[in-house]
Order: C-alpha cells, then structure tokens, then sequence
C-alpha cells in the first residue's frame, strides 16, 4: 500500500467533521461556485458506498435563467396541488433565491442483485458528500426536498427525470452571507446500544 493511501490519523479532517454543519439556503448568495469548482465537488460527492457499483444517482444541475424557469414552474405545479401561499412560496424560492442548485436523482437500477432501499441510501451519500465537498471548496451548503422531490408531474415533466427517477435532494450551493449559530446535536450515548457478548 502507498504511503499517500495508507490509514492513518487525520486531526484536521477529523476537526473539519466535527464543525462542519450546513447553511440555511436563505443565506447564500452569489458568487457560486463556477463550473470547474462544481466539477470537483461532484467528483468528491460520488465518493460514497455503493454495492456492485449500480450508480444509482446523477445529477441534474440549474443554474442561470434555469433557476427562474424552475421557479415559476414550482409555483404553478405548488398552486395546482393547492399548496398553501407559504409552502407555494417556500417551494419557488428554492430555486428563485438560489445561486446554484444541484439535484442529485436518485436512479435506481431495476432488477438489481441490490435492494432498492440500499440504492437510495447511496444516492443519500451523495447527498452528504456534496455538503462535505462544498464545505471543503469554501461554500455555503444545504440539502432540501419538499413535495416536489417526489412529485411525478414535476419529476417528469419540467425536471426531464425517468418515471423510475426521483429527486434524493435539491443542494442549493453559494457563499455565505452570515455564519448560522451551531444547532443542539444528538446525544449518541443515548442512542447507543454496546454489544459485547
């Protein structure tokens, strides 16, 4: 095994773990990351478990006068579910405020030696490495779904997905434009079983 690939302590990824924690879509603003950066935070995000490498996710990524288009096609698909004016409002802006977003499809692989439910927590990973990737690259992160992440019509008809294809996350990038307080964390002792014999 290399000396660059071997196991060994990490205290500065171990710190950076220990901090990292995502950033209210609200509060990221231009500049996004531009296209070779994004590259690289892709790269970095499929770097996750996946049994019999099925690759059982993609990307879809809107950016520009797509942001406004899915906006307005968030609104009128919201408004036809008669979603309430906040959840219509909250759905559009998802896109309407963004800088970037990045929706990982989860796309699993029919007739798999693997369980539908293993795929889609690969697709989850991504999810994860993608905060983790942005963080890494100096961006602000945050992972959202909401109704339409499963929505067939809106799936289907303005994202372009397959009937089999639904949106594991919708990872809004950006630059921060205020530091978010840390948030209570889970006592892992107490969600803890040992087991020792």
């Amino acid at each position: 095994m290399s000396q660059a690939n071997a196991l060994r302590p990490r205290p500065e990824v171990t710190d950076f773990l220990s901090t990292r924690r995502s950033r209210p879509a609200r509060s990221l603003t231009a500049p996004a990351p531009d296209r070779d950066a994004l590259t690289t935070m892709l790269t970095l995000a499929v770097r996750v478990p996946d049994h019999k490498k099925l690759e059982p996710w993609r990307f879809v990524v809107a950016e520009g006068a797509a942001l406004s288009r899915l906006a307005d096609a968030a609104q009128a698909r919201m408004t036809s579910l008669g979603a309430s004016e906040k959840d219509t409002g909250k759905a559009a802006s998802l896109f309407r405020d963004a800088p970037v977003v990045v929706c990982i499809v989860a796309s699993p692989v029919a007739d798999a030696p693997i369980p539908e439910v293993e795929q889609t927590l690969s697709a989850g990973a991504v999810c994860l490495g993608l905060l983790n990737a942005a963080a890494a690259g100096g961006f602000g992160a945050n992972w959202l779904s909401g109704t339409l992440a499963l929505d067939r019509p809106f799936l289907e008809d303005v994202l372009g997905l397959s009937e089999r294809e639904w949106v594991a996350g919708f990872v809004v990038l950006g630059t921060e434009t205020a530091v978010p307080p840390d948030r209570p964390r889970p006592d892992v002792a107490a969600l803890t079983t040992w087991i020792d014999a």
